[in-house]
């Protein structure tokens, strides 16, 4: 039997009741038998990039923990709102940043993308303006399924935050199944 491949989550939300998070702290026990998923460190202390910052302090402690994180995972999950038609602050800083840093980790990395929203796209806006942004930074980015979790406040339970919804339990499970397919097929690791 295969080795087990090694996912790290980022959550591009730090908000306590966010749909997001929630929906990323779930994925372990989503995952197939051949996949073991790990929250990746959080984003919540690296500060805004500033170029002087960097050049008088060098990259922040956060920053090189998430990177190293990413470096020694199989592949990546981006688990993320989306505000104004695009790319969450959090989250397009935390990619800022991580191409600043030597041996930029998403070069070659295997990524899969996954974001939840109240309303009927489900932050689809997020993944493609995230998609361009990964695609230069030469990330081997997943194409599908996708996940969009729409309608988010009908799917998850209004108290404890699980996700309820079993034809969106059955979509996410049908995308990890296929990532860890894709992320094997990418680094080789059968």
């Amino acid at each position: 039997m295969a080795d087990k491949i090694n996912v790290i989550t980022m959550c591009g939300s730090l908000r306590k009741g966010s749909y997001n998070a929630a929906l990323t702290r779930m994925l372990p026990a989503l995952a197939p038998p051949g996949m073991s998923i790990s929250a990746g460190p959080s984003i919540r202390d690296i500060p805004l990039f500033n170029q002087d910052d960097q050049d008088t302090t060098g990259i922040p402690a956060a920053v090189t923990a998430l990177a190293d994180a990413i470096r020694a995972a199989d592949g990546l999950i981006i688990v993320s709102p989306e505000y104004n038609w695009s790319i969450p602050g959090t989250t397009k800083n935390t990619v800022d940043w991580l191409s600043r840093v030597e041996k930029i980790p998403f070069v070659d990395k295997p990524v899969a993308l996954q974001s939840c929203s109240r309303g009927l796209l489900g932050a689809a806006r997020m993944q493609y303006h995230l998609r361009q942004s990964l695609a230069c930074l030469d990330a081997l980015l997943f194409s599908k399924p996708e996940v969009f979790v729409t309608f988010s406040p009908q799917k998850f339970d209004k108290d404890t935050l699980e996700l309820k919804d079993q034809p969106t339990l059955d979509m996410v499970k049908a995308q990890l199944v296929a990532f860890e397919k894709f992320v094997r097929r990418m680094t080789g690791k059968n």
